[in-house]
């Protein structure tokens, strides 16, 4: 009888293979200490195949970051269905991003921990992927602002025409990233917390980010004290 050919895996099957592995090494052990020789063994393929596909450490660890931003970001659009109140759609955004998150431990690290800390390129390529999701909630924010709240037919308060409270465009990039900025630590907070769900999460956010939205766009922002008077000398 003659040999028996072995089908080749084709190339994209096998990059990705590589990328899975070089995401749990960079992941657990930081792209400082982790070797591609580690990289390829995981991978089950030889060092010279990885630089073949990936020429380098550095450029291995950049397609590593496109790819979980990519997928990161697929996640939370994916989640969030179109037409319905800013306030649900930010509720299914932050239950998937922090469904992803937890799922991905490892991808989420090499964004939010390794990517940030090793300087150019790696950190543009965080930023972008950033970026896509204050400018996502960004505008579910100016949604909400321009809409307001009316009741809905079960009572609860939906967005709707009752008020039209325009909030300054600065405010609105403002609130945008600081409710980015606060989900991508209780992301990583999460992560090495037993027992927190993503719905847990994403309820935790929402109470602590939406009620205050809720105020700003009722017409009731809270306003700080007047400054204290220079103390007599």
């Amino acid at each position: 009888m003659g040999s028996v050919k072995t089908k080749r895996m084709p190339r994209a099957v096998r990059e990705q293979q590589m990328l899975d592995a070089a995401v749990k090494t960079f992941g657990q052990r930081g792209y400082m200490a982790a070797s591609m020789d580690e990289i390829a063994e995981l991978a089950g393929v030889s060092k010279p195949l990885v630089y073949l596909y990936l020429n380098s450490k550095e450029s291995l660890f950049s397609a590593c970051i496109r790819r979980e931003a990519a997928t990161l970001i697929e996640a939370v659009r994916s989640g969030v269905r179109p037409g319905t109140g800013a306030d649900h759609q930010l509720w299914e955004g932050l239950q998937a991003f922090f469904t992803h998150t937890a799922r991905n431990p490892d991808g989420w690290a090499i964004l939010h921990l390794q990517a940030r800390t090793h300087g150019e390129p790696f950190a543009a390529e965080v930023a972008a992927m950033r970026e896509e999701i204050v400018a996502f909630v960004t505008r579910l924010i100016a949604v909400a602002a321009r809409d307001g709240h009316t009741p809905c037919s079960n009572g609860v308060e939906s967005l709707g025409e009752q008020h039209d409270p325009e909030l300054p465009e600065h405010e609105v990039a403002g609130l945008a990233e600081a409710l980015v900025g606060a989900a991508e630590s209780l992301a990583a907070w999460a992560n090495v917390t037993p027992g927190v769900s993503a719905r847990q999460a994403a309820a935790t956010l929402m109470n602590f980010a939406w009620a205050g939205l809720g105020n700003l766009m009722e017409g009731r922002p809270w306003s700080p004290p007047p400054p204290r008077a220079e103390a007599a000398r």
